[in-house]
């Protein structure tokens, strides 16, 4: 079994890098965004050499990811892991914390030594007015490279972090191939909406606040092979 976090990811763009990776939905705002894998490999590239090249982070640091399921959580997400940082959920100290602007007030309960907000704004706009005591994610990943070398070998948690998710994906059946339809709603954990997919070898079409209605219509459109609600 995969014991590196960034080679699985590595992997699950590899074959064709210009295809859709993660269709993100939000049946609140109506916002829909396509990331290829090549888009995708771009935001974790730049997340990566963000926390390498600015904060000065490297293996075994400590992150703190206080988002929700969201397309830009899945690159802040996987440029932690191709860091080889640590993503911890207890309150603590933290070498780095990335949080929504809906969000920032739980950010006291942990002492880090770099923190960044986000809007998630549809179109990845910099933030309008950005929290005391933060820098604007966007603003600051823009500048950094779009490749980025892992280390090697997986970071600390990974081969766990991989076991777990390859015991989900069984769980909830997923096979290489897949094109999945993901309520992030009621399923908020990464493992079950990000990790589990990639290892398998799926693609994903997430959804938050999901209507219903317009689940069927999009299951066709998005020409997926399973739905997890």
């Amino acid at each position: 079994m995969a014991d590196n976090i960034a080679r699985v990811f590595a992997d699950a763009i590899a074959t064709d890098p210009t295809r859709p990776l993660l269709t993100w939905y939000d049946d609140a705002t109506g916002e829909r965004t396509e990331l290829s894998g090549a888009t995708c490999a771009n935001w974790v590239a730049k997340t990566a050499n963000l926390l390498v090249d600015e904060v000065g982070l490297g293996p075994g640091d400590r992150a703190a990811v206080l988002l929700p399921p969201h397309w830009q959580t899945a690159a802040v997400l996987l440029g932690c892991w191709s860091a080889k940082l640590t993503v911890v959920g207890d309150p603590g100290d933290v070498d780095v914390l990335f949080a929504a602007a809906s969000r920032v007030d739980e950010a006291a309960r942990w002492s880090a030594g770099d923190r960044y907000a986000l809007a998630l704004d549809p179109f990845a706009l910099p933030m309008r007015q950005v929290p005391a005591g933060f820098t604007d994610f966007v603003s600051a990943v823009r500048g950094h490279g779009d490749h980025y070398t892992p280390y090697p070998r997986g970071g600390e948690g990974d081969a766990a972090l991989l076991a777990r998710a390859q015991a989900r994906g069984a769980e909830l059946g997923l096979v290489q191939g897949d094109r999945v339809l993901i309520d992030v709603t009621a399923h908020p954990d990464p493992v079950d909406w990000l990790l589990a997919p990639l290892l398998a070898g799926a693609t994903l079409v997430l959804c938050a606040n999901p209507d219903p209605a317009r689940l069927p219509a999009r299951a066709g459109s998005e020409k997926t092979t399973r739905t997890l609600r």
